[in-house]
């Protein structure tokens, strides 16, 4: 299996861009989100669960849908990357 290589700055600079947009157009959804946004800018889950003052287990967890973080905790995550929690419609089914 090929190592994980941290992105350069401009990579995630790009990863920031291409993350916001998603979100905006509602296509960032939990668990995976969490996950795209620490890889996105270069964290493991150690380094991601320190930062936001949880253990590595529940950064894990999150990212597998097994977590049931609470309000505070998905606030933590948000505001790292300018985002607040809200809702947003569903996309619409044919």
């Amino acid at each position: 299996m090929a190592r994980w290589k941290k992105p350069s700055k401009d990579e995630i600079l790009e990863n920031r861009r291409a993350l916001a947009e998603r979100a905006r157009c509602g296509d960032l959804r939990l668990p995976g989100g969490v996950a795209e946004l620490r890889k996105g800018i270069g964290m493991n889950q150690e380094q991601f669960a320190t930062i936001l003052g949880l253990t590595r287990r529940q950064i894990a967890d999150i990212e597998r849908g097994y977590g049931n973080p609470t309000y505070a905790t998905l606030e933590k995550i948000g505001r790292l990357f300018g985002f607040s929690l809200g809702f947003i419609p569903k996309a619409e089914t044919e």
